[in-house]
């Protein structure tokens, strides 16, 4: 059968078994899986399990390697491959881990080429119109939708642990009013793991996350209290006290009351900006194994406590190029200024004289799908609160960009930061607490791959390998016989003023 004809007949058992409400079909002696709601055949990752011989040209020698079902090599086995030198295998140079998978998850599924993004084989698309934050972070932890019984439980625990210890409040107030928001957010992580004693493995045993009791107990403190830190650090920047959580309101709503009520009991917000700050939290909820994602695993893999992995998965999230992408689209939008502008910027982009940002994405070679929704979202933020006249220039950079040969061949589409920092902005936040904002709902995501991470029987500590390039061996000498060199070693380091100055007044007295 040709492949054409093949996938014709896939595509006809597909939507047959979606009539039929079947889970399984078979064919070409293969049980193949399917989706009843969506009547979509899981596609073979990698093209399926198999072998692949390896001839290598160095000594001819042959090797077969096992693709797994996941499409997949496990990269000790080219290990095996020798060619004599210093008696190692091969090894896998990948920077930036381009095309590394250390990590099998069942949490979040990405089909960058295609525009697709699912939470447990739930689009984002429709999780983002009908479910809420704590619903879907329900689904990313625990693997199904809550029943209503369970999601009422849910949501109850998690508000009950949402005030922080004084201690903590302390340690944001004694930190400088201009702070940025995530070292706050950061310190206060680190901070919740000394104040939360009983969840550290380092005291009380490597086998403590073995409790489910205990895992779940850290999962509703870290989604209770990190709001309240967020909206404290907030009011921190203003130079105003902390406002104690609201635990008879929603997830979105408590927030949004903790940075606006100014201690006011009845202050209620604006329920359609808490909805699309709910939304904005689901799309930012998980996104599989990104920087900081990665880096929650690889600390977790150590056996830390949760909080100090957590802060230091934020710290990844606070660097420019991952949660503070969105800062860098306003600058931009702001530096075009106004539509007439954007020929000559789009031209300056392709001559590699400007730089184009929210455009283009490591994973996505398609439109995010999560911009899509953020776009319509902006609209409805910009009908209570007022239109931003930078969302002109937004939309007319995208329509250009979309229609020009250059971002087509190189398929560059709006992410999810090119909206999401327009929105922030219409609601009142300032630059520097957009990683916050991402940083929240990312919880999520770093909390079910570190449950994920306690469960799965290949998790290892992380350890990488390197591929070592430097001097080969040397003998020690005295520092008296040292040749001059011309090798790198401390420069000039950034003086301040008030430095100068008291060096002036020393040389002045000798």
């Amino acid at each position: 059968m040709g492949s054409e004809s093949r996938d014709a007949a896939t595509n006809r058992l597909s939507v047959l078994a979606g009539h039929l409400s079947l889970s399984d079909v078979r064919q070409d002696g293969q049980w193949l899986r399917v989706n009843p709601t969506s009547a979509e055949i899981r596609p073979a990752p990698g093209g399926g399990p198999g072998v692949l011989h390896v001839v290598d040209g160095r000594t001819g020698k042959k090797y077969d390697l096992e693709i797994n079902e996941d499409g997949a090599i496990r990269a000790s086995d080219f290990k095996k491959i020798k060619a004599g030198g210093d008696g190692n295998g091969l090894k896998l140079y990948d920077p930036g881990y381009l095309n590394t998978a250390p990590v099998r998850s069942s949490i979040c599924y990405i089909d960058g080429d295609k525009g697709i993004l699912r939470y447990r084989g739930y689009p984002i698309e429709e999780l983002a119109e009908r479910s809420t934050h704590l619903e879907t972070a329900y689904l990313l932890m625990y693997g199904n939708l809550p029943t209503q019984e369970q999601l009422s439980d849910w949501e109850a625990t998690i508000m009950q642990h949402s005030a922080l210890p004084d201690g903590v409040l302390a340690v944001i107030a004694a930190l400088p009013r201009d702070s940025h928001p995530m070292g706050v957010l950061t310190g206060a992580l680190c901070a919740l793991s000394s104040f939360h004693a009983d969840a550290n493995p380092a005291l009380q045993g490597q086998d403590l996350y073995k409790s489910k009791a205990v895992r779940n107990k850290q999962i509703v403190r870290v989604l209770g209290k990190v709001p309240t830190i967020a909206a404290a650090a907030y009011l921190h920047m203003a130079g105003r006290p902390p406002v104690a959580p609201a635990g008879h309101l929603s997830y979105a709503e408590n927030f949004l009351y903790m940075l606006d009520s100014m201690g006011d009991r009845s202050y209620r917000p604006h329920p359609r900006l808490a909805r699309a700050v709910d939304i904005l939290f689901i799309l930012h909820a998980e996104h599989e194994m990104n920087c900081s994602t990665a880096a929650a695993r690889h600390l977790a893999s150590s056996g830390v406590d949760v909080y100090t992995a957590l802060a230091g998965a934020t710290g990844a999230l606070y660097g420019p190029l991952h949660g503070g992408a969105n800062e860098a689209v306003l600058k931009m939008l702001n530096e075009i200024g106004s539509v007439d502008n954007i020929p000559e910027f789009i031209q300056g982009v392709k001559d590699r004289k400007r730089r184009m940002s929210g455009f283009g994405h490591r994973v996505y070679k398609n439109y995010d799908p999560r911009a899509k929704v953020i776009r319509g979202l902006a609209e409805e933020v910009f009908s209570i609160v007022g239109r931003d006249p930078l969302i002109e220039v937004a939309v007319a950079l995208e329509q250009a960009a979309l229609s020009d040969e250059y971002f087509i061949k190189r398929k560059l589409y709006p992410n999810v930061d090119f909206y999401s920092g327009l929105i922030y902005r219409a609601l009142g936040f300032p630059t520097e607490f957009f990683p916050v904002l991402f940083a929240i709902p990312r919880m999520v995501g770093y909390l079910a791959h570190w449950k994920e991470s306690l469960d799965d029987p290949d998790t290892r500590i992380m350890r990488p390998q390197e591929c070592y390039i430097g001097e080969w061996f040397r003998h020690y000498q005295p520092v008296g016989m040292r040749p001059p060199s011309d090798a790198e070693g401390l420069g000039q380091i950034a003086v301040s003023n008030a430095t100068r100055r008291r060096l002036a007044a020393i040389s002045s007295n000798m």
